[in-house]
């Protein structure tokens, strides 16, 4: 594993991670993005990274900036200040995109994307440049598309929780409060706006937003857990469907599929699905060359 520093053009810094397989780069069977959820460190999908480039890949991960290796050292105690919101964070996507081609400009790129990491994909400046996107637990964050288990408390957090905790602390505190952990003040107000709109961030964003969706023409299949205890399989299909052009279908994985009591939304990048969800997104990729390209949700 290489750990690299990466320069966004707008000069922020982003920290990432390589893992490369044993043999070339340029005999790798192809290159592959971890796009992570929110408030999750790249730290989290190191196994799953490490098992990607022992199957052959070359793998990168990264943290959003002001998250994990991302986040400022004089921050570590509050991100109070920090500026950023969730098109910065895209534009962070895009930069590790432009570090992963560079690295391997003649492998075929796939993104896969948990949660937040599968709803940016379509802001991207570099959706050309992608091969295909596997979405990992990711749906519409609209407050009525949550699991019931999440739908009975959500509204107080965006309404109450999220707006004072955000405007008092200067940041959203979410380690304090055992919540999606710390995130710059502008990402939680966004999401914010973003999880009380029907449309998600099509419709909270306008126009712009929408069109740029459209554009994506990058195969996306999702893979939705039906014991997800924050996305429905409702909410994925508005996820999906956001991809309007794209060749794209979904994917309902139980846990007896994996033969597992449990996987939820963050369980697919444990190591105990290694034989299963590891190598399901493994054949994946695999199959991206042949993908039905008249294949729709």
């Amino acid at each position: 594993m290489e750990t690299v520093e990466l320069i966004t053009a707008d000069g922020t810094r982003v920290a990432a991670r390589f893992y490369k397989p044993d043999s070339q780069v340029s005999e790798a069977r192809a290159a592959v993005l971890i796009g992570p959820a929110m408030g999750v460190r790249q730290e989290y999908y190191r196994p799953f990274a490490q098992w990607l480039s022992e199957e052959g890949y070359l793998v990168a991960t990264f943290d959003y900036r002001g998250m994990g290796d991302s986040r400022p050292a004089e921050l570590k105690g509050s991100l109070r200040g920090f500026k950023a919101d969730l098109f910065d964070w895209a534009q962070d996507y895009d930069t590790a995109i432009d570090a992963v081609r560079e690295a391997a400009p003649e492998l075929p790129l796939y993104l896969i994307g948990h949660s937040l990491g599968a709803q940016l994909p379509g802001l991207l400046r570099n959706r050309d440049r992608v091969a295909a996107l596997v979405s990992v637990a990711a749906g519409s964050g609209y407050w009525r598309d949550n699991a019931p288990r999440t739908r009975r408390m959500v509204l107080y957090f965006w309404h109450v929780v999220v707006p004072i905790a955000t405007r008092l602390f200067g940041y959203f505190p979410g380690r304090r409060l055992r919540k999606v952990g710390d995130l710059p003040s502008g990402v939680a107000l966004q999401w914010r706006r973003w999880c009380l709109h029907p449309r998600y961030h099509v419709g909270a964003e306008g126009d712009a937003v929408r069109h740029a969706f459209e554009q994506a023409r990058f195969p996306v299949v999702a893979l939705s857990m039906t014991d997800d205890e924050l996305m429905t399989e409702r909410g994925t299909r508005v996820l999906v469907d956001c991809y309007a052009n794209a060749p794209r279908r979904i994917e309902r994985i139980t846990p007896q599929d994996a033969n597992a009591p449990s996987i939820g939304h963050f369980g697919f990048f444990r190591e105990q699905f290694e034989a299963t969800l590891w190598r399901r997104a493994s054949e994946l990729f695999q199959g991206f060359q042949g993908f039905n390209q008249e294949t729709t949700a």
